[in-house]
């Protein structure tokens, strides 16, 4: 286990590469492939900034922003697209040009389309080039499915019993309740997690390995601040019809806890600080971060 301090508040991306672990707070996203440029939002005045990852100075301000009320939440599939939500219901997709007149270089944010369907404010986004899809999350209980390369609906995820807090591809959690759901909108398996108010998910995402391999895991991070690990479990159904053979189910089962104070002092603690953001290497390492501003790494030998 690994302990790093963070200065600047709690982070909100965590990305994995080949030798270093690039963090960013929250409201900053950082741009594929190099990541070495970061997008940011969340200004007073709802303007959005392009600036280097590692510094405080930004190539590029833009007010285009402004027009679409507070954004809450943003992702960025790919270098030329970035995706935004917020208070005013709607999920904007833009591309962004970059300009070589300049020396320095120019960066705009150019409005490419506007995604309507729910109806409160949307508090989460994710976008995936591999799959081609976005899924926005909003405080009217609902998920839905966007296609990346059509920007079209796709279909809504219907079952929340809560407002979205976070988003993985695709699992969504609505408090203490995590979903998981197949890449057209099929529920596969839903789990009441009941570790209480304190326990509520706040973030989460699966293992980087490829979709067939069975050691797939889950792992969400909550406000009591633990890190759970989740086994996506096939069983055999038991409304099964044995001449049309068997039918399985998805079941997730909780196979391990990570938790930084625990590690540490070898006990547990109460009121640990929020988990804010987490994230998987292809190597086993569980990095996340939690709201004090320190990201703690796991080497999670069953991973």
């Amino acid at each position: 286990t690994y302990l790093y301090d963070l200065t600047r508040g709690p982070v909100g991306q965590i990305v994995c590469g080949e030798k270093e672990i690039l963090v960013v707070e929250k409201n900053r996203v950082l741009m594929p492939p190099q990541w070495s440029t970061v997008f940011s939002w969340g200004f007073h005045d709802n303007t959005c900034a392009f600036g280097s990852y590692g510094t405080e100075k930004h190539m590029a301000i833009c007010e285009n922003l402004v027009d679409w009320g507070g954004a809450l939440c943003a992702a960025c599939p790919n270098p030329t697209t970035i995706v935004t939500a917020g208070t005013r219901t709607v999920v904007c997709v833009w591309e962004v040009s970059i300009s070589k007149d300049s020396v320095r270089g120019n960066i705009m944010l150019l409005l490419f389309q506007v995604l309507y369907g729910h109806t409160d404010v949307v508090t989460c986004l994710v976008a995936s080039e591999a799959h081609s899809i976005i899924v926005s999350g909003s405080r009217d209980r609902t998920c839905i499915l966007w296609d990346l390369e059509d920007l079209s609906y796709i279909t809504q995820l219907p079952g929340h019993n809560a407002a979205l807090t976070s988003l993985g591809e695709i699992a969504s959690c609505a408090g203490e309740l995590l979903y998981l759901w197949t890449m057209k909108g099929q529920l596969l398996s839903w789990i009441n997690t009941s570790c209480g108010p304190e326990g509520n998910i706040l973030c989460c995402c699966f293992t980087q390995r490829h979709e067939w391999d069975s050691r797939n895991v889950i792992v969400t991070g909550c406000a009591d601040g633990i890190v759970r690990v989740r086994d996506i479990i096939h069983r055999a159904s038991s409304n099964s019809c044995s001449s049309s053979g068997k039918a399985w189910e998805r079941h997730l089962v909780l196979c391990q806890e990570l938790n930084r104070s625990q590690a540490v002092s070898r006990r547990r603690y109460r009121n640990n600080p929020a988990v804010t953001a987490l994230a998987v290497s292809r190597y086993g390492f569980v990095p996340f971060s939690y709201e004090d501003s320190a990201l703690t790494v796991f080497q999670a030998l069953m991973l």
